[in-house]
């Protein structure tokens, strides 16, 4: 006797979910889950070590027109710490809270439509080292050239943080002249920059801008930044803009750049000598 389909009425009793019922149960489910994932994470991190999660959901699955097996990203997210803590993720809608955190969610989840994921970065190639907070010890009107370079370097590294980048510093010996990597991971601004960071009272000789770029395409960096507490040369800021992917930061730059975004009225390096007409 052949052997029959069971239909679903007869296996569970009930007439199957309409088409798009069970679409939109599909997506629900996908948003429920990547949202207890972050939530896990951050619960999970009881001495507040994490401060971001970035999270890539991708399905295995079989691509119809190949027969090839494959994974598609059908959600990608990142979610800080502070932010995602103020969620009641109990009362929250969770595909209209995943949108409020700016994911990028597929448009047609059950189709497997697939969304661009957030860039993960392999920084096994950097020797990286323990954060530390320099900006909490400081006073009113800290004195940059006061700071030791590894002091420096770490509140050069808060600044990135601060503008919005996922920030590291590595060791002091055998860095190959990278003190930071700051890590942009926007769907499409994202890129790993490599930081370099001068406390000094001179000017940064052209040799240290033209090792940067040596640097930044050893290492594939998107960009390269050499941030100082004093000034450059005419030849090292012509050949950073031929270069296309080196930006400099002297001193008067960062006298902005930690006001506007840590609030601090910082005191770099000396001012530099006037420059003669060209």
């Amino acid at each position: 006797m052949p052997r029959c389909a069971v239909s679903e009425t007869a296996r569970t009793g009930r007439a199957p979910r309409p088409e798009k019922e069970r679409h939109e149960l599909y997506a629900s489910v996908q948003a429920q889950t990547a949202l207890r994932t972050v939530h896990e994470v951050f619960a999970g991190d009881t001495d507040g070590v994490v401060r971001s999660v970035a999270l890539n959901g991708h399905v295995a699955t079989i691509d119809r027109a190949t027969g090839r097996e494959v994974r598609p990203c059908l959600i990608t997210l990142q979610a800080g710490r502070e932010e995602f803590g103020e969620l009641v993720l109990t009362q929250v809608d969770p595909q209209a809270c995943l949108k409020r955190l700016r994911s990028l969610i597929s448009p047609n989840p059950h189709e497997l439509e697939p969304v661009r994921p957030l860039v993960t970065f392999d920084l096994n190639k950097y020797r990286l080292m323990d954060s530390m907070d320099v900006v909490a010890g400081l006073d009113s009107r800290p004195v940059l050239m006061d700071l030791s370079p590894t002091e420096f370097e770490h509140l050069v590294r808060q600044l990135f943080e601060a503008i919005g980048l996922d920030s590291v510093n590595t060791r002091p010996s055998q860095d190959e002249g990278v003190d930071a990597v700051a890590m942009n991971t926007d769907p499409v601004m994202r890129g790993l920059c490599i930081i370099q960071a001068k406390r000094t009272a001179k000017v940064v000789p052209f040799e240290s801008v033209s090792a940067l770029a040596g640097v930044v395409e050893h290492k594939r960096a998107a960009k390269g930044i050499l941030v100082t507490t004093s000034w450059f040369g005419r030849a090292s800021e012509a050949f950073a803009n031929d270069h296309g992917r080196l930006e400099l930061l002297d001193g008067a730059n960062l006298v902005h750049l930690f006001k506007e975004h840590l609030d601090l009225d910082v005191i770099p390096g000396p001012v530099p000598p006037k420059r003669r007409p060209r």
